[in-house]
Order: structure tokens, then sequence, then C-alpha cells
């Protein structure tokens, strides 16, 4: 799996997660045993219950793994003054309808566009990594293309 970026209080978040995932697996594999004690196992809801919910957390915890496992942490980049770039937060302006829009680039396990926070994988994203400010770029988005003004970069992370 290639790079994964993220924030150090993302990864932090990552390793909490793991950790409640873990305690939940240990307590289901209890409930298994449990289960599988009570006799007949084709007609026994509960063990098939509780093995449905550890397949589940099973692949959560593997998908977590494998995220910390190939994490690169964005905090540990070196900010480029002026340049659009993951971990930036980017101020810009729709050149068509002149509104200002703000984000900042993220991994994608961390991207909540309702918080201001898109992924670096976005169209939108892709379109702007590596420009610099005042730059104007026509980028390619799923509504059709737009062209977008660079007003500013800073470090958003």
């Amino acid at each position: 799996m290639a790079e994964t970026y993220i924030t150090r209080a993302g990864y932090q978040k990552l390793q909490e997660d793991l950790k409640e995932l873990k305690s939940q697996k240990k307590g289901l594999s209890h409930d298994i045993d449990e289960a599988r004690q009570k006799g007949d196992l084709k007609e026994n809801a509960e063990y098939h219950s509780a093995k449905e919910k550890l397949g589940e957390i099973m692949g959560r915890i593997a998908k977590i793994e494998d995220q910390l496992s190939n994490a690169r942490m964005i905090d540990d980049l070196k900010f480029k003054t002026g340049e659009v770039q993951i971990g930036a937060r980017v101020k810009l302006q729709e050149k068509a309808s002149k509104e200002e829009f703000e984000w900042t680039l993220v991994g994608p396990a961390e991207s909540d566009p309702l918080s201001g926070r898109i992924s670096v994988n976005a169209p939108l994203a892709q379109g702007l990594l590596g420009h610099k400010v005042g730059e104007e770029v026509s980028v390619d988005l799923p509504a059709g293309k737009k062209l977008f003004k660079i007003l500013e970069t800073a470090p958003g992370v």
C-alpha cells in the first residue's frame, strides 16, 4: 500500500481506535467461547452474531494497522511558503462567481469536507497541488472545469 499522509493528531486517534477495537475483540472472543459452551452451534444466534461482529472488528483492525504502518506524518514535512501542498491551508477564489473558499489539504483518513479538510486525492486538491499563490489554475471537477485563483497558503496542521 502507498504512503498514507496523516497528522500527528490523526495518527494518535487511529492508535486510540485500534486500542478500543482490540479491547472489543477480546470481549467478543469471550462471548464466542461462552456461546460455544451452550451446545449446538447451528441454531445458536448468540454465537453467530458474535462471530459476525468479530469478523467486522478484525477487518477494521487490519485496515487501521495498514494505515498506521504506511503513515507519513504531515507535521514532519517541510512547508514551502506560498505553495499548495499536503498539510497546507489554502484560500482560493472561484473566478466566475468570485466566491472564496478555504480548505486544508489532508490525507484521505482525515478528510472531512464539512470541517474544511479535503483529501489530497480529491479532484480539487489534485488540481491545485504544486501551484503557487497568485496563480490561476483550471481544475477538472466532477461538475466541470473551474478556474480558481490561489489567494494564500499557510501551514494548516
